[in-house]
């Protein structure tokens, strides 16, 4: 596995992360037996990136994690952690939270739950309305100096926040939603992460799953299923999206490659600044999309796939409109 650097102020991590989310919520019923055998196996696949979060699966996540890493080395992984997304017992979200005591608070449980003594990348999930980041970076900041956190990260700002919170102490990466599907952040993101320094840890590569190659009208929406609510996976969207996706297929193709392959390869190559997570649950399929690190795609080959998918073509929005509305990174 070649590596790339979380910036200039993080730390050099596998060019592909396997993000964890799936694997206890919003993608259907969870198999904790496989889901942990696919995080062993990735991590002897040459994967050190692992990406969770507190509330994923209310804890779960970082429970199944822990198990996954039992007896293995703590230094081979980094962990990048988000928190400060609330919810209910029932799993909705109900806010955000970043003042410096939950920080601390968020960050203490999540310690106990992973069985670690420190997070490598430390970030809140999504800028708290009430709270001036600054307040949520400095609180952060104290836990490095402690030395219970490593990197601080940011997810899914915009410009105007990252630099904010770089004036407070050193950013090792944004975390931010990047496809072919996704590519709101190139405008003013992107230059702003390469001029301070800040990598990009892509996430949604595949779009949550419009992007694999594998979905159809017919296929059917597992109860809690982020497919139940995206407003891409609906109706005259969903058809849109996925002619957009068999454009893309005849170019995979002629590659030798899976639709996911191309997808994952693309966004690769966007940058040598951009880490972008994989968030498979099962082993079968890390394999794939491992496999996306091998090809090699040419100036003429971007330039075909971005002509099968043109900026801003994709239909519906990202989230449901009270999720959009969380997100920093969509004022820019």
């Amino acid at each position: 596995m070649i590596t790339r650097s979380l910036g200039t102020h993080g730390p050099r991590v596998s060019a592909i992360g396997l993000g964890c989310a799936g694997m206890s919520d919003a993608y259907g019923p969870e198999d904790e037996a496989e889901s942990i055998a696919t995080v062993q196996a990735a991590i002897e696949s040459g994967i050190t990136l692992l990406d969770t979060a507190d509330f994923y699966g209310m804890g779960h996540n970082e429970m199944l994690l822990r198990e996954a890493l039992r007896g293995r080395n703590r230094e081979q992984v980094v962990i990048s952690e988000k928190f400060g997304a609330l919810r209910d017992p029932d799993g909705r979200f109900i806010g955000i939270d970043g003042r410096p005591a939950s920080v601390k608070t968020f960050l203490t449980y999540t310690l106990r739950r992973l069985g670690t003594d420190y997070i490598d990348i430390y970030r809140p999930a999504r800028l708290d309305p009430d709270v001036p980041v600054e307040e949520t970076i400095g609180a952060i900041a104290d836990m490095v100096k402690a030395g219970y956190v490593r990197f601080i990260g940011l997810s899914e700002v915009g410009a105007a926040t990252i630099r904010r919170a770089q004036a407070v102490h050193p950013i090792s990466d944004v975390q931010l939603e990047y496809s072919l599907f996704s590519r709101g952040i190139e405008a003013a993101i992107f230059p702003t992460c390469r001029e301070l320094g800040i990598g990009i840890t892509a996430y949604g590569v595949l779009s949550h799953g419009l992007l694999s190659g594998r979905w159809s009208k017919e296929r059917p929406h597992e109860p809690g299923s982020f497919s139940n609510f995206s407003p891409r996976f609906k109706g005259a969207n969903l058809d849109h999206n996925l002619a957009l996706v068999e454009a893309l297929r005849s170019l995979a193709e002629e590659k030798g490659a899976a639709v996911s392959q191309l997808a994952i390869a693309w966004v690769l190559a966007r940058g040598e600044h951009i880490v972008p997570l994989v968030g498979t649950r099962r082993r079968e399929r890390l394999g794939e999309s491992l496999q996306a690190a091998d090809l090699q795609l040419t100036a003429d080959d971007m330039a075909r796939i971005e002509q099968a998918i043109p900026k801003d073509t994709v239909a519906g929005e990202r989230y449901p409109a009270p999720l959009m509305a969380l997100l920093d990174s969509e004022r820019e």
